[in-house]
């Protein structure tokens, strides 16, 4: 199993659950070809360099992962089909310099992940705590 990273950019027009399904489905695909998904990071809606199939702006998603290497040619093929992702990039970590940078950059996203989920634990509850003082 290599170790890979997969830049995925969805059409800026996609409301929050087409998003979500979008995510879900290159899950379904990455299962279904023995990757091993070890974090999705979200960056967000951003400007693009360019235009791309006249958008301006695309939704980002860094996904690292591990799979073997007759995986990804599946998985680009099925990315290829889908026309809400507008542009994608895989990236291959070789070296051992690679791929404790690749091991350093997952715990980084996990911690960031970690303290985003906490973050709003908290404002749900602060909400919850106003809700019911105004009851």
């Amino acid at each position: 199993m290599r170790q890979y990273e997969l830049l995925v950019i969805l059409k800026p027009t996609l409301t929050e659950e087409e998003k979500a399904a979008q995510v879900s489905s290159l899950k379904e695909t990455f299962d279904k070809n023995g990757a091993k998904i070890e974090v999705i990071e979200d960056k967000g809606t951003r400007n693009l360099a360019y235009e791309i199939q006249k958008h301006k702006r695309g939704h980002y998603y860094v996904i690292y992962f591990t799979a073997p290497g007759s995986a990804i040619s599946e998985i680009e093929r099925v990315i290829r089909f889908n026309e809400d992702i507008i542009k994608f990039m895989t990236v291959k970590y070789e070296n051992k310099k690679e791929i404790a940078f690749w091991e350093t950059l997952i715990e980084k996203v996990k911690k960031t992940n970690q303290h985003t989920e906490e973050k709003a634990k908290e404002e749900s509850s602060e909400k919850e705590e106003e809700a019911k003082e105004e009851k």
